[in-house]
C-alpha cells in the first residue's frame, strides 16, 4: 500500500507533516522513525528504511520535525527536547488513530531523540538506533567553530549544515549541552539494537560502544561496514531495513 499522508498537531501548537507507511497484509506492528539532524522525512535513509519495514509487516510513521520539510514551526527555535516533545506526539497521535507503536528508530540526532523519547512511551518494546552520537553535543561539531562563537556571543548565527544555511540560537545549543543520555540508556529497560558503520567520519564509532556500554541487556550491535553516515546508498537503507525486521521479529 503506498504511503498516506499522517499530519498531527505538535506540542507546541504547530502543525507536523508526516507519512504513514502501511503493510500490504497483516500488520505485525507500528513503528516511528525519527529522521537525522536536519534531513526530513523524506530523507532517502528515512524513506527507504520505512517501506522496507512496511514491506515485512510493520507500518511506520515518518514526520518532519518542527521546523524542517512541510512541518509547521520555526527551526531557529527548535531543541533537541522539543523534537523529543515531537516524537511522544507523534505517539500520541498514532495512539488516537489505532495504531499504537511498540517500536521506535532513530537515525543520528534522531537515534538520540528515540533513546530520550521511549521512557515517556510506556507501550514501546524496542529501540534501534542507527549511527547516533552517544552525547547530543555531538552535533555541535557540525558547526563552524567561529560561528559557534557568534551564536554564543551575539545570541544567533546562520550557519551551514549538510551544505544548506539555517538560523541557529544559543538556546538550541543550551539545550544540547544539559542532557544525560548515558543516565537515559541505562534506564532504558528495552531491548536495543545499535547499528553503525566502522568507518563513519560524521558520528564515530566510538558513540556506538558508548550506548551499547550503557544499556542494559537485551542489546545488540551491528556493523554497517562501508555504509556511510547517512545511508546514502539505497542498497545500506534497504539492508538497514531488512535487519531491523528481522531483529525485532521476537518483540
Amino acid at each position: 500500500m503506498p504511503s498516506q499522508p499522517f499530519d498531527f498537531e505538535g506540542p507546541r501548537g504547530y502543525r507536523l507533516a508526516g507519512r504513514m507507511e502501511q503493510p500490504d497484509g497483516e500488520v505485525r506492528g507500528w513503528a516511528i522513525l525519527a529522521h537525522c539532524f536536519t534531513c526530513g522525512k523524506d530523507h532517502l535513509a528515512a524513506s527507504r528504511v520505512a517501506r522496507t519495514l512496511a514491506a515485512h509487516g510493520i507500518g511506520v510513521l515518518r514526520f518532519d520535525f518542527a521546523g524542517l520539510g512541510s512541518s509547521g514551526g520555526n527551526f531557529a527555535d527548535a531543541t533537541f527536547a522539543a523534537d523529543v516533545d515531537d516524537l511522544v506526539a507523534a505517539s500520541r497521535a498514532m495512539q488516537a488513530d489505532g495504531k499504537v507503536p511498540s517500536l521506535l528508530v532513530g537515525h543520528s540526532l534522531g537515534g538520540a531523540a528515540v533513546l530520550a523519547a521511549a521512557g515517556e512511551m510506556p507501550d514501546v518494546r524496542a529501540v534501534v538506533t542507527i549511527a547516533a552520537p552517544f552525547d547530543v553535543a555531538h552535533v555541535l561539531h557540525q558547526i563552524d567553530p567561529a560561528a559557534l562563537e557568534r551564536i554564543e556571543a551575539q545570541g544567533e548565527a546562520e550557519v551551514l549544515l549538510a551544505g544548506r544555511p539555517f538560523v541557529v540560537r544559543r538556546s538550541f545549543v543550551d539545550d544540547l549541552r544539559q542532557h544525560d543520555q548515558g543516565a537515559r540508556i541505562a534506564a532504558l529497560h528495552r531491548p536495543l539494537l545499535v547499528m553503525h558503520a566502522p568507518g563513519d567520519t560524521t558520528v564515530g564509532i566510538d558513540n556506538a560502544n558508548r550506548i551499547f556500554m550503557a544499556a542494559k541487556h537485551p542489546k545488540s550491535f551491528v556493523s554497517l561496514d562501508d555504509a556511510d553516515h547517512l545511508l546514502t546508498r539505497r542498497a545500506d537503507a534497504d539492508y538497514v531495513g531488512a535487519l531491523i525486521a528481522a531483529w525485532v521479529s521476537r518483540y
